[in-house]
């Protein structure tokens, strides 16, 4: 790989862990000014595809070769979205991520099943260290089974196992461009959070409700989801999935200082505990990948 590419890759990853380590605080500001999760999370995205297709080339080219791997992609890609700003509303935010970021194991099993990479030492520690980790942060004597507690808790760790596969479909799929795999990711997240509406049956109802106020921080922050996703895409592609998970694991970082200074949420020491195993086996995701490629 050379090193600009990688370079890029790696700022990309960054990047986006950054702006997703920050995203819940405007999400959780516009469901206080009444816009639910569904209806922001579809209008952020139907926005971003609307400037990002202002920029896109005939990506409908693409369409003939990229087979199911795309429906698949779509549907990961539009849970893990919908499913994160979901979670980050209702739940803490630190113990709503920490089970998101269990992902590391199921980016092991997926990559075993998908890009064929074989389960060594590191991979087995990986499974461990995950699988002790939550044990840690969800043990609790009162319900018995080390479970998530709530439906947020639940909707992050599925989000977590969707957002997984999402970064494994997008490292299978080389031969499809970078602007596909963003256009899918969007296109996606529009479906999914669309069906869910209708299926709730007030999404009209919900839209004239949205105040005027509102509109702008939307667009704001479907300029920034736009902007982000090239660069989010652009390192998973470039990137091992496994080496990808460790640089997005930094989300967490920008994600307690913000919900510390933001929202006077606060780790307790089970939290603490868990989250140092579940970091660790996403350090050594890295090493996991590095040792099968040689």
């Amino acid at each position: 790989m050379a090193s600009k590419q990688k370079i890029l890759s790696v700022i990309g990853l960054l990047s986006g862990a950054l702006v997703w380590g920050l995203m819940w605080y405007p999400y959780r500001a516009l469901h206080n000014m009444g816009v639910g999760g569904e209806l922001s999370t579809l209008l952020s995205y139907c926005m971003a595809m609307i400037l990002g297709l202002l920029f896109l080339g005939p990506i409908w080219r693409e369409l003939r070769v990229a087979g199911w791997l795309s429906i698949v992609l779509m549907a990961s890609a539009g849970w893990t979205n919908l499913g994160y700003v979901l979670a980050v509303l209702d739940g803490e935010v630190m113990r709503v991520l920490l089970l998101f970021y269990l992902a590391p194991l199921w980016t092991v099993i997926f990559s075993r099943w998908l890009l064929g990479e074989k389960l060594n030492r590191y991979g087995y520690a990986i499974i461990a260290l995950s699988l002790g980790g939550a044990l840690v942060m969800l043990w609790d004597m009162q319900y018995g089974l080390p479970l998530p507690q709530n439906q947020a808790e639940w909707i992050g760790l599925s989000a977590g196992i969707s957002f997984a596969l999402m970064n494994v479909i997008v490292r299978r799929t080389q031969h499809l461009s970078v602007n596909f795999k963003v256009t899918s990711v969007w296109f996606g997240t529009i479906l999914f959070t669309m069906v869910l509406l209708l299926y709730q049956g007030n999404a009209i109802a919900q839209w004239q409700s949205i105040p005027s106020d509102a509109w702008w921080l939307l667009w704001l922050i479907g300029l920034v989801v736009c902007v982000i996703s090239f660069a989010v895409q652009y390192g998973l592609t470039y990137l091992p999935a496994n080496q990808a998970i460790v640089l997005l694991l930094s989300e967490l970082v920008f994600a307690a200082v913000s919900s510390y200074l933001l929202a006077d949420e606060e780790m307790g020491l089970r939290e603490i505990i868990g989250a140092a195993l579940i970091v660790s086996a996403s350090l050594l995701s890295g090493k996991c990948t590095s040792h099968n490629g040689k």
